[in-house]
């Protein structure tokens, strides 16, 4: 088969069995990423039929691999781990470490070495961010205390793993494994190793921190200030992988590091959610590449050949790390179900651990039954996680309804979270307005006269600088994109007002507005009668037609320049957009004009 068809040949059906098994996954209330991973087995090397093409499957992963840690880097919120971070960062630390531990000592009792130990029980330390997030939006428990220190957790957790990719190359000749880089250039010494390593990353880090906040959001401003959504999502791919490349080239640190700083950086700017929006696509597509490509590596012999080894991996994740998690919770004074809830949540494993485990058999640290093991863990625990949720959730219940027993392993002065009674920037109560043009720039100038708090969506990026110039709080981005209404605190807005004229994006927004807030009050435009209609049988607040609203401005100058009285006039206009709005169909509209002023005329007392 030529080369280029197996490019074809992997791409598209590493795509049609993902989506297929995704499917499956969905109708079994399991996480798509299952099906992803079983879509690979279906077309790797341990099963019968057609068999993809590893090496270019791996190079598509290793896109994967960036994206899904520029991803993480963009998502990346120092504020988030602040807000939790007496407990989050030393809760993962020790979690990490005793999972690491446990791993560890499971790989010695299998016969390897420390490296491949320490390899092991790092990939089994590591939760799945997809999984997580996941898990906790379905449950509602994402802006919870619980969810909070989670999320917190996680991102500890994510930041311990990327510190492991940038030191294992340079250990793994010490640990028994091949070296590269930086570690062949020192000739194996363990410090020279280190301390070039080290100097690199700080090297790369500072360039990026002090250079590259600069340059990048600059960058990117200059595609958006363009107008073409195709040059800025261009610029956002194109910065992704160049300085995932270029870091690689000139640093000689991993991609995946390189990646995570470029998007950390783009973080700080205001084009971070639009960038993400506009990322999250292509993200999508190569991570189920990703996952795809690890489950083509997968033997699923293991769990036949080696079913006891396979379960001592598997309590591990679920068992072990759970224990850890909720003596962890417990000793820093937080409830039995805060304890119990985020013990669910870490018992799985998923994307670092398959870049951990890659890692580890490309330095020679890891045997490729390592993977199998890490690979299995991985299916089992986030196979069973819902059902460790359900146990979990049931035993909370009954906990909740025996309080005596709960305050057993509970200790005095239970602590507690902040209550979050604003969105992350303070708003709470206000109005969303999404675009700000002549109609926009009119609903803007009402709410200022009143000092009503508002918040302002935009798209262009010019209009949003002249707006936060004049000290509008402006949101850069398409507002259907995800992430762009969240930032404007939709949750806790009190008005959703669209002032664009895209029917279809005003439906888009409103099922966002209501999933996140279902008590938002809205008020939409249109231009078409159907249209109008059909917003106000799905509840919306109120939805005007310009057209129409002109004609009635219209008419009533016309009626005042021809002598009806300023009184008469009005009642006619009012009663004639009641009607319209009351009306099934446009052709059972009232005519505008003097047959219908008679009844009017009449109430008045005047014939």
């Amino acid at each position: 088969m030529p080369h280029a068809t197996e490019l074809i040949a992997i791409l598209a059906l590493g795509l049609v069995f993902a989506f297929a098994g995704g499917m499956l996954a969905q109708r079994l209330r399991l996480p798509p990423l299952v099906g992803y991973l079983l879509a690979g087995i279906a077309i790797g090397p341990h099963t019968p039929g057609f068999v993809g093409n590893a090496d270019l499957a791996g190079q598509l992963a290793e896109i994967g691999v960036i994206l899904l840690m520029f991803g993480v880097g963009l998502h990346f919120s120092i504020s988030d781990l602040m807000a939790v971070r007496a407990i989050a960062l030393p809760g993962a630390i020790v979690q990490i470490a005793v999972a690491t531990a446990m791993g560890a000592a499971l790989a010695l009792a299998f016969g390897w070495g420390l490296g491949a130990g320490l390899v092991f029980g790092l990939a089994l330390s590591v939760a799945s961010t997809v999984v997580l997030l996941r898990a906790l939006e379905e449950r509602g428990l994402l802006d919870s205390d619980k969810g909070r220190i989670a999320v917190g957790w996680l991102i500890v957790e994510d930041l311990a793993m990327v510190l492991a990719l940038v030191l294992l190359p340079a250990l793994a000749t010490p640990l028994g494994g091949e070296g590269a880089g930086v570690a062949h250039a020192a000739g194996g010494n363990l410090w020279v190793t280190l301390g070039l390593t080290l100097t690199k990353v700080t090297a790369f880090a500072g360039l990026m921190l002090v250079g590259g906040r600069r340059l990048v959001p600059w960058l990117l401003n200059q595609a958006a200030r363009s107008g073409s959504r195709e040059l800025f999502t261009l610029a956002v791919l194109a910065l992704a992988l160049g300085i995932a490349f270029g870091s690689a080239e000139l640093f000689g640190v991993s991609f995946a590091l390189g990646a995570f700083f470029a998007g950390m950086v783009l973080a700080e700017s205001d084009l971070s959610h639009q960038a993400a929006a506009n990322s999250l696509p292509l993200q999508d597509a190569f991570a189920v590449l990703f996952f795809v490509s690890v489950g083509m590596l997968f033997d699923p012999g293991i769990l036949f050949r080696e079913p006891l080894a396979v379960l001592a991996v598997l309590a591990i994740i679920l068992i072990g790390k759970s224990i850890a998690a909720v003596a962890i919770v417990l000793a820093f004074r937080h409830p039995l179900g805060t304890a119990l809830t985020i013990a669910a949540s870490l018992a799985q494993i998923g994307e670092f651990s398959f870049i951990l485990a890659s890692l580890g058999i490309g330095l020679k640290l890891l045997p490729p039954e390592g993977r199998d093991f890490i690979l299995a863990g991985a299916l089992l625990s986030i196979t069973l996680n819902p059902l460790f949720f359900a146990g979990i959730e049931r035993l909370v219940a009954f906990l909740a309804a025996r309080p005596h027993i709960a305050a057993r392993f509970e200790r005095r002065g239970a602590a507690t979270l902040p209550v979050a009674t604003a969105g992350r920037h303070g708003r709470t109560g206000h109005a969303v307005l999404v675009g700000y043009g002549r109609v926009g720039s009119s609903i803007g100038r009402a709410l200022q006269a009143w000092d009503l708090p508002f918040v302002v969506v935009e798209r262009d990026r010019r209009r949003v600088e002249e707006l936060r110039q004049a000290g509008l709080e402006t949101v850069f981005g398409d507002a259907t994109a995800p992430g762009i209404l969240e930032a404007a605190d939709i949750g806790r807005a009190r008005l959703l007002a669209v002032a664009s004229p895209d029917a279809h994006q005003a439906r888009q927004l409103i099922a966002i507005a209501r999933e996140a807030n279902p008590g938002i009050d809205t008020l939409v435009r249109t231009h078409s009668d159907t249209e109008r209609r059909h917003l106000e049988q799905e509840g919306v607040g109120l939805v005007l037609m310009p057209e129409r609203e002109l004609g009635f401005g219209m008419t009533l100058y016309a009626l005042r320049s021809l002598g009806i009285s300023e009184g008469e006039a009005r009642i006619f206009v009012d009663t004639s957009r009641a009607e319209s709005r009351a009306d099934p169909a446009p052709e059972a509209e009232p005519a505008l004009g003097a047959p219908e002023l008679r009844p009017h005329r009449e109430a008045l007392g005047e014939e």
